[in-house]
């Protein structure tokens, strides 16, 4: 078997390895049947060029939950790990907005095909061969063309670009960097903006807040209630200080503003809990905007310090956060929960905590019982006391 990865790609991507792929994408591959598969077309073909099928439809079949045409795309573990999803990718996209736009880090081109989609003219750096030859071909699955640079990616050259992208490693051989670390470091990418004005940097959603310059924005991305990353947008793409973007069903939706100040001043009232109960987006709470949420929708903070709203009246829709009716709302006794849940007629349970310790699968099997609702039990504090709600989805 040929040891040159560009080689054994550009045999995959001939007549042999297409039929093969095409063949495989509609093949029952589970379990056992994988086996049996690879068994049978080693009778057929090599098996340098069976396994790296396999391994090929494989990435396909998982990249399938962020891309469109994943089908016809080209990954590496890797890769696609470290790749945003497509949906994501199109909302940064439009920051862009016609500009020429250097990706660096490019990867197997997540952010790069979107921007090819979008129109840009779009040039993708990257260090690694396999990857700019997949994202080569992953731009043109998606209707264009990019020009790849192989290159670290301090070297490369932004002259004619009026927009840059950095998708900075997060991970190295022995797995992920701590938080905050990164390849490039964030100081240096950061320092791009001296050099084209308008920059994007791709970021971990745990990343600090005071590590990004007054004037630049943090967007935190959520794919429904799962928050996936965060951005760093130069003050010639900023709007906001900080904003939490949710993509879901019904499309792209986002809050800005100032965040809330640390010593928990917000000016938003607070009181005991009401009938219900408000639980914020996670890409709301990083983003630092629960009291902005409270003033869309009118209600109130249980506690300074802690992300959770409620209000007496149901509240308004939003994307922004889950709305859960209020069954039980006391001081929160753990030994006496499994009989209230009993007396609720709960069966199964969900727990989400804010502000207090304690193992929440632990304590959900605890109290999981035999009634016939599904309910959510809070632990939380209240006044600074540990607090429990019941709650169901009014749904």
């Amino acid at each position: 078997m040929d040891d040159d990865p560009i080689a054994r790609l550009e045999r995959l991507a001939g007549p042999e390895g297409t039929a093969l792929l095409d063949r495989l994408a509609v093949a029952d591959r589970d379990g056992d049947a994988a086996l049996r598969l690879g068994t049978a077309l080693r009778r057929e073909h090599d098996a340098g060029l069976v396994a790296d099928a396999m391994v090929q439809a494989g990435l396909r079949d998982r990249a399938a939950r962020k891309f469109a045409r994943a089908a016809r795309m080209w990954f590496t573990r890797d890769g696609l790990e470290q790749a945003s999803s497509e949906v994501i990718a199109r909302h940064r996209a439009a920051r862009f907005a016609g500009r020429a736009v250097v990706d660096l880090c490019c990867g197997i081109g997540g952010d790069l095909v979107s921007l090819v989609a979008a129109g840009h003219d779009v040039t993708g750096v990257d260090l690694d061969p396999v990857h700019l030859w997949m994202a080569d071909r992953n731009a043109a699955v998606h209707g264009g063309r990019a020009r790849t640079v192989r290159c670290d990616v301090r070297d490369a050259d932004l002259s004619g670009a009026d927009g840059v992208f950095v998708d900075p490693a997060r991970r190295t051989g022995g797995g992920r960097m701590r938080t905050g670390e990164s390849e490039p470091p964030l100081d240096w990418c950061l320092e791009l903006e001296r050099r084209v004005g308008a920059v994007g940097i791709k970021a971990a959603p745990g990343i600090d807040h005071d590590t990004v310059p007054p004037g630049w924005e943090i967007e935190f991305l959520a794919l429904g209630r799962e928050l996936k990353e965060a951005c760093a947008w130069s003050p010639a793409l900023a709007g906001a200080r900080t904003r939490a973007t949710v993509v879901d069903d019904d499309g792209v939706h986002d809050l800005h503003g100032e965040p809330d100040p640390p010593d928990g001043d917000t000016g938003i009232a607070v009181g005991d809990p009401g009938a219900w109960l408000l639980d914020p987006n996670p890409a709301v709470t990083r983003a630092g905007l629960v009291s902005a949420l409270a003033r869309a929708t009118g209600t109130a903070r249980i506690d300074p310090r802690i992300a959770f709203l409620t209000g007496d009246d149901e509240p308004p829709a939003t994307p922004f956060a889950r709305s859960l009716r209020v069954l039980d709302s006391r001081p929160w006794d753990q030994k006496r929960l499994p009989r209230l849940l009993r007396d609720l007629d709960v069966g199964a349970v969900d727990v989400r905590r804010r502000g207090l310790a304690g193992d929440v699968e632990a304590i959900a099997r605890k109290l999981r019982g035999r009634g016939s609702r599904h309910a959510t039990v809070v632990m939380t504090r209240v006044d600074d006391r540990p607090w429990g709600l019941v709650c169901v989805d009014p749904r």
